[in-house]
């Protein structure tokens, strides 16, 4: 009887542990950022940056700070994964009294493509078909949008360039 009782333990044991699962951890799974560089308008090849850039992600009813106020030649700013479209509204050297002056308005486009990655990570949301538009009227200091890349997948290079 006692030789049961410890190979019952034993046993009992041996399932206990084997239903442990090891720990997921998540490395890569992110949803990218959108990264735009900013370009002379006279010179394409040359990477000018913008002094106090700020900018603000449009949602319909308010405006949301993603960018405080930067001096630099690239941005890196998220997308909606809910919807197909974000606009922003970029300032170059807004003031105190009036943070639309200076500022354009820029909308992109897209299509979000959900993909699994694990357990631990679930989903990241890769962004397809890219399009930027600005408003025709407001376009105070950017010149043009170019699209680099259509397909964003991942952080680590230019998908936008803008020229001003």
């Amino acid at each position: 009887m006692k030789h049961l009782k410890i190979a019952l333990l034993v046993c009992l044991g041996i399932l206990f542990f084997s239903a442990c699962e090891k720990d997921d951890i998540c490395i890569d799974g992110d949803t990218p950022l959108l990264v735009i560089r900013f370009y002379d308008r006279d010179d394409t090849t040359l990477v000018k940056a913008v002094p106090s850039l700020v900018v603000r992600g449009l949602d319909g009813t308010s405006e949301l700070d993603v960018i405080a106020n930067a001096s630099s030649d690239s941005i890196a700013i998220p997308l909606r994964v809910d919807q197909g479209s974000t606009s922003f509204l970029l300032s170059q050297n807004p003031t105190e009294d009036d943070t639309t002056l200076n500022s354009d308005t820029i909308t992109f486009d897209y299509e979000t493509k959900e993909i699994f990655i694990s357990r631990a990570c679930g989903f990241v949301v890769n962004y397809d078909s890219l399009s930027g538009t600005t408003v025709a009227d407001d376009s105070l200091w950017i010149r043009e949008i170019r699209i680099d890349s259509t397909f964003i997948e991942n952080s680590n290079s230019a998908h936008v360039k803008i020229l001003h």
